[in-house]
C-alpha cells in the first residue's frame, strides 16, 4: 500500500516493523480494522457474484475458477500480519441454489502482542439449496501473541457447507515454541436459527503446559478442525474415516457425526503433515458430498 492509504489511519507493517514484531519488539502502529463482505447468488442458471466489499487491509480477489469447479473468492491481507489491537470482520454468504468456494491467499501471521488482542470474526451464511466451502490457510500464532477468533456458521433449510480452520503453534523453522499468550478459537453452528454446536479452545497465560501435556496437545506443532454441515452429513463418516486410515501421515485424525454435522479434528507434531491431512480430507469430502473435483485451489498448491 502506498502513503496515500496511510492517511486513512490504516498502517501496513513496513519490513523493519515486521522484523521488530517477529523479534517481540513493540511496534508503534495504528490498529487496523479490516472488513470483507462477499455474497454469491444463483442467477440465470449459474452462480454469480452479487455483493463485494472490502476495507484495508483485507482485499478480495476473484481468480478465474478451474474448468468444472466452483466460483472462487480469495481473501488477502495486505498488512503483512496481525499485531495487538488489529481486527478483521469477514462476512461470507451464498443465496438459494448458489455454490462457491472462499479461501485465503496465504497463511495469517499473528505477531507477539504487548497486551491487546487480535480479533478475527467470521460469519458464513448458506441459504436453502446452497453450498459453500470456507477453507482459509493456516494461522501461525507467534510466541506472546494474543488471538481471539470466532467463526459462526448459519445454515437455512437443506443448506450444506464445508468449513475449516488450522492453527500452527510458533515457527518451527526458527526453533520457536509458544509458551505464553492467548489462543481462543471458537465455533458456533446454527441451522434455521437453532444452535447445533458450539465449541471453544481457550488457552491463556502460560499455555506451554497445555500444549506439551500428554493429555493436552502432547507437543503438537499444529491442529485443525474441519466441519461438514448437511442433512446427510452422518453418511460421510465411514468414508471419511476410511480415507483418514489410508493416509500415510504422522498426523492423528478423529471424526464424529451428530445432528447434521460431521466434525473432524487433526493434530500433529509437524505442521506440514497436518496441512496435508487437512487438504486430503477436504478434497475427498467435497468429492463425496457434492461431486466436486478432488483438488485444491491453486493457491494451496504454491
Amino acid at each position: 500500500m502506498g502513503n496515500a492509504d496511510r492517511g486513512w489511519g490504516v498502517l501496513d507493517l513496513t519490513l523493519a516493523e515486521r522484523r521488530d514484531a517477529e523479534r517481540g519488539v513493540e511496534v508503534k502502529k495504528v490498529a487496523v480494522h479490516g472488513a470483507a463482505t462477499v455474497r454469491f447468488e444463483h442467477r440465470h442458471g449459474e452462480t454469480r457474484l452479487a455483493t463485494l466489499y472490502h476495507h484495508d487491509p483485507l482485499r478480495v480477489l476473484l481468480p478465474t475458477p478451474r474448468r468444472g469447479d466452483l466460483p472462487v473468492a480469495v481473501l488477502a491481507t495486505t498488512s503483512g500480519g496481525m499485531v495487538g489491537g488489529d481486527r478483521m470482520d469477514i462476512d461470507l454468504s451464498v443465496g438459494p441454489g448458489a455454490r462457491a468456494l472462499v479461501t485465503t491467499q496465504a497463511a495469517e501471521k499473528v505477531y507477539r502482542s504487548t497486551g491487546a488482542d487480535c480479533r478475527i470474526d467470521t460469519r458464513v451464511a448458506v441459504e436453502p439449496g446452497g453450498w459453500l466451502e470456507w477453507l482459509p490457510q493456516e494461522a501461525i500464532v507467534f510466541e506472546g501473541s494474543r488471538l481471539r477468533r470466532l467463526t459462526r456458521l448459519e445454515l437455512s433449510g437443506d443448506a450444506r457447507l464445508i468449513a475449516g480452520e488450522m492453527l500452527v503453534f510458533g515457527r518451527a523453522a526458527f526453533g520457536e515454541t509458544v509458551t505464553h499468550g492467548l489462543i481462543r478459537d471458537a465455533w458456533e453452528v446454527t441451522r434455521d436459527s437453532r444452535l447445533v454446536w458450539a465449541d471453544a479452545l481457550h488457552l491463556d497465560g502460560a499455555v506451554e503446559e497445555a500444549l506439551q501435556h500428554p493429555a493436552g496437545f502432547a507437543g503438537a506443532a499444529a491442529c485443525a478442525t474441519l466441519l461438514h454441515a448437511a442433512p446427510d452429513a452422518a453418511d460421510r463418516l465411514d468414508g471419511l474415516r476410511a480415507l483418514a486410515d489410508s493416509m500415510e501421515s504422522d498426523a492423528r485424525v478423529g471424526a464424529t457425526a451428530f445432528d447434521g454435522l460431521l466434525v473432524i479434528r487433526i493434530l500433529g507434531g509437524d505442521a506440514r503433515a497436518v496441512r496435508r491431512a487437512y487438504a486430503t480430507l477436504w478434497s475427498g469430502l467435497r468429492a463425496a458430498a457434492a461431486g466436486l473435483p478432488t483438488r485444491l485451489p491453486r493457491l494451496w498448491e504454491v
